[in-house]
């Protein structure tokens, strides 16, 4: 892993060019005979169309294939409230994986608006722009809020990432990690740390993968949630418990199957780890320090299927390998929304494909990683191109199935065929971005 230090990120960001994004054309524009078609007097034409009919906007602009990243910088990565301005670099980097995983188009837009309704009116009043809303970093409860008075209101897929996103991509490391330890997911028992955004929308997606809700304790800083705690918001109500003898972290992890933690440093002790049942799966996605470092919790336990958040070491939980695919399928299909059943189908494809035999591109892009299922690879590697082959036409699937997608796939083949020139297209372009960019 190769070392990121202040004065690099700042060249990288500010050098040749500041940002990390640009606009450029699509169609000929070297003669009076191009302009004229671009602009006055041949966009009359198009303009005529979509005005008869707005769907049309999808066959003449570049909407279909272009994605806000949106945010108001009220929860960006382990930064916090750092406002609109503060939050563009991520939100650049984002626009940017859109493009390079996914061949999809993306602007951002940093919102100054903290007020969850007038930010939903702000995302409402630009939504004809695009052709799906990606929203980022929003704090919660608000990101609750907002995203359920967007989804299914305005016509095109919205998707809060660090919920939703981060959810996929946990459901297939399970699906993986309990095929590993030759578990029942009917069966297990979870412990969920962390009451926030990603950690409800994960339990949520778990649940609909299989684990039963009986069997799910969620804790935050307080300890268990309980039914018994006063004042306990709609989203974290919706998994107190009132088992007895359930009040601390140590008292929830004592036997489970599974520990899930989204919230902060060293919270889970070797001690509590001891304490689960054999075989247990700990995934551990605090930034930048995980709830307990891998050290710590291979010395307990070698029995343990172990992921976290972090690049340098395996098992990386990363939203990079969904959302660009989820999106991808979603506009193809001309998605009004991304359902559960998209999501679900997308968690199965990347678990399907980390249990297939790396390929020598994969290998030769991490040598000094064993690239084969089992504890140490319950997930694909974000540069495994083969999650554009078949992610997107399983999202694409799933949105037909359940009667979300208004313009479906109808040759599931001819598809594929379209999502290998992507993944052709997006290869030359990493290697000719690559080839401009200056070593500093």
């Amino acid at each position: 892993m190769s070392t990121v230090d202040k004065v690099k990120a700042l060249e990288y960001h500010r050098f040749p060019t500041p940002g990390k994004i640009e606009t450029v054309p699509t169609k000929p524009f070297g003669t009076p005979a191009d302009l004229a078609l671009a602009y006055s007097p041949g966009v009359a034409f198009p303009c005529l169309e979509i005005a008869a009919n707005p769907a049309e906007s999808f066959n003449y602009t570049g909407r279909g294939n272009l994605v806000a990243v949106v945010s108001n910088g009220t929860a960006v990565l382990g930064l916090g409230n750092i406002g609109p301005e503060a939050s563009k670099p991520v939100m650049e980097g984002k626009a940017l994986l859109f493009k390079i995983f996914a061949g999809i188009d993306s602007y951002d837009v940093e919102v100054n608006e903290t007020d969850p309704q007038r930010f939903v009116q702000v995302v409402k009043a630009i939504a004809p722009t695009f052709g799906g809303i990606n929203l980022e970093d929003i704090k919660a409860p608000e990101c609750f809020e907002i995203e359920e008075a967007l989804v299914g209101k305005i016509g095109i897929p919205v998707m809060h990432d660090d919920q939703h996103g981060t959810a996929v991509i946990v459901g297939a490391a399970l699906i993986n990690a309990l095929k590993v330890q030759d578990k029942n997911i009917g069966d297990v028992r979870v412990v969920v740390n962390g009451a926030g955004a990603a950690a409800v929308a994960c339990t949520r997606l778990i649940e609909a993968l299989g684990v039963r809700h009986r069997n799910i304790v969620m804790c935050d800083s307080k300890g268990v949630i309980r039914t018994d705690r006063a004042s306990l918001p709609p989203s974290k109500a919706a998994f107190a418990t009132s088992a007895e003898g359930l009040h601390t972290l140590a008292d929830a992890v004592n036997g489970a199957d599974v520990f899930l933690g989204l919230s902060v440093a060293d919270v889970l002790t070797p001690a509590m780890l001891a304490t689960m049942a054999e075989r247990p799966v700990v995934f551990a996605l605090a930034n930048p320090n995980p709830e307990i470092a891998r050290d710590a919790a291979l010395a307990v336990r070698t029995d343990l299927v172990y992921a976290t958040g972090r690049s340098d070491y395996p098992n990386q939980i990363n939203n990079v390998l969904g959302f660009p695919y989820i999106f991808r399928g979603a506009l193809d299909c001309r998605a009004s929304v991304i359902n559960e059943t998209m999501k679900l189908a997308a968690a199965h494809a990347i678990a399907a494909l980390a249990r297939e035999p790396a390929t020598d591109r994969i290998r030769s892009l991490y040598p000094d990683d064993k690239l084969e299922f089992g504890r140490d690879y319950i997930l694909p590697k974000p540069f495994d191109r083969r999650l554009l082959e078949t992610v997107p036409a399983a999202v694409a699937r799933a949105a037909a199935e359940s009667g979300v997608a208004l313009s479906p796939i109808e040759d599931y083949d001819a598809y594929g065929d379209r999502i290998l020139r992507y993944v052709a297209a997006t290869d030359r372009l990493l290697e000719s971005i690559i080839g401009k960019i200056p070593v500093l």
